[in-house]
């Protein structure tokens, strides 16, 4: 008969992440860490450090780092947690930008503009919170026990076969006459 310790795990985390990609995966690793010893499933921690994973990405790349004492220059914070009803909430915060987040609708060969996207597919909700000095947060929302089946209801993307200005038609018909 085995023995099962309960282990006191914190149900929330805040950690400063480099102004860049450097601390990243530092960042998810420890996400996935925390999450998993807190029982989160494995499908809503796979989707979580997504979004972590989008939400420093768009930090970087459209916000300023924090100026603040408590995390330094250079840094935003990125904080998790999950309450009592089981919802996991995911932000970061930096140190705002020109601009504000808006889902985007990228080309089909754009290199970016996604990230949105993807966590409005992966969240049951997210948006953004002002903060002292011009800071910003966006967060997202989530259900703990998230199932990933519930992902594929959620993505607005329209066929390809909608989008202006392609005709694969002539293209498909050439791969129908091969086979």
């Amino acid at each position: 008969m085995a023995l099962v310790v309960a282990q006191e795990v914190p149900t929330s985390s805040s950690m400063a992440v480099p102004h860049g990609p450097a601390g990243v995966g530092k960042a998810r690793r420890r996400m996935r860490e925390q999450l998993r010893l807190s029982g989160v499933s494995d499908s809503a921690i796979d989707d979580a450090v997504l979004i972590l994973s989008e939400l420093l990405s768009n930090a970087c790349r459209h916000g300023r780092p924090l100026d603040d004492a408590p995390i330094g220059d250079g840094d935003v914070r990125a904080a998790w947690r999950v309450d009592d009803r089981g919802r996991l909430t995911v932000e970061v915060t930096d140190g705002g930008g020109p601009t504000r987040p808006v889902p985007s609708t990228p080309s089909v060969t754009a290199k970016g503009g996604r990230g949105l996207n993807i966590i409005t597919a992966l969240s049951e909700e997210w948006g953004t919170r002002d903060g002292a000095c011009g800071e910003l947060t966006v967060w997202a929302l989530l259900s703990a026990s998230h199932r990933r089946e519930d992902f594929a209801e959620r993505i607005t993307a329209p066929p390809v076969s909608a989008l202006a200005g392609l005709d694969f038609s002539e293209a498909l018909g050439a791969l129908d006459d091969l086979t």
